[in-house]
């Protein structure tokens, strides 16, 4: 399993927010929906992004950002313009007096804003689910970035536009997929780019010691690994193995391992009914209360905890 594809496991969308947005100028819509992680491909026209703090980004069509939540930012015609809807937790929408605006600028299946013709187009697609193993993604990337389309070409534009407006049974599981597929191919481009500020366990996948380790952890956590173990598959000494490690990746093998092995546990409570039993062996723990205890002391609540916080399916209008 390479870096994105076991990054990507977690925060695989599943019912996630898909509209395309249609607006004329002057426009201004502010989110504070705290969602993770909000993709925007600007397909006609152009549009800024601009968070309370830091650089705006200029979106010009073919362009993409991608927005980690859950701070504040705003998208409009013009960074002066002023909001005229507010974007907020559960898809829930509002005029910035506090007016219900659910369903006033609604244009159609998955089409949203004041003119169907506008001269400006935009399609978001937004994660509504926070993940342990996202949060290592999450991690990975700066409030704001940008790919634009002189450097990067989406070939997933002309079906997610056809797709998007579609009504019919399954579609939002096809939107899913194709909105995986468009931050996987979003995210290999940018942690590809010569200047890319990539985390130290991404860089350190092209070590051939390091990064061999990295992926016999991540393709096979209930594995009952050791130090030793790692190094004998890696081909040098234990000690070897854990200075190179630590000083590529930033932690120890075995504190990586045990970080990975606790991500998966958690996205496994959160999206299964397996019992507590059944994820502990999947992850490499011998016993439920062995992950309990471990699970506890680095989230500070116990898997039972946990589970009962995830979220609910959002049901739209």
């Amino acid at each position: 399993m390479d870096a994105l594809a076991g990054l990507l496991e977690g925060p695989r969308a599943r019912g996630a927010f898909m509209i395309r947005a249609c607006f004329e100028p002057p426009w201004c819509v502010r989110i504070e929906d705290e969602a993770p992680l909000t993709v925007m491909l600007m397909v006609r026209g152009d549009a800024w992004i601009t968070p309370d703090e830091g650089e705006g980004l200029h979106l010009r069509a073919g362009d993409l950002a991608i927005a980690r939540g859950p701070d504040p930012y705003t998208c409009a015609d013009d960074p002066a313009t002023p909001p005229q809807a507010l974007i907020l937790p559960g898809a829930e929408c509002r005029y910035p007096d506090g007016r219900s605006l659910n369903g006033v600028m609604d244009l159609g299946v998955r089409t949203w804003g004041d003119r169907l013709d506008g001269s400006a187009v935009m399609l978001i697609g937004t994660y509504l689910l926070q993940g342990e193993i996202n949060g290592r993604l999450l991690d990975a990337l700066p409030p704001l970035l940008s790919l634009t389309s002189d450097v990067w070409q989406c070939p997933l534009t002309p079906l997610l536009m056809e797709e998007v407006g579609r009504d019919e049974p399954g579609q939002e599981v096809v939107l899913d997929r194709l909105l995986d597929l468009l931050v996987i191919a979003a995210l290999r481009a940018w942690f590809s780019r010569p200047e890319a500020a990539a985390p130290a366990w991404y860089r350190a996948l092209a070590d051939p010691v390091v990064g061999r380790v990295l992926r016999l952890v991540q393709d096979d956590p209930a594995h009952p690994w050791t130090v030793a173990s790692l190094a004998t598959k890696a081909g040098v000494s234990r000690a070897a193995l854990s200075r190179r490690f630590t000083d590529l990746v930033g932690e120890p093998p075995m504190t990586y391992l045990t970080g990975w092995r606790l991500a998966m546990a958690a996205d496994r409570l959160r999206d299964t009914d397996n019992t507590l039993d059944a994820i502990a062996r999947q992850v490499g723990y011998g016993s439920a209360f062995a992950l309990s205890s471990a699970f506890k002391r680095v989230y500070g609540v116990s898997p039972q905890e946990h589970r009962a916080r995830r979220p609910q399916a959002i049901t739209r209008a």
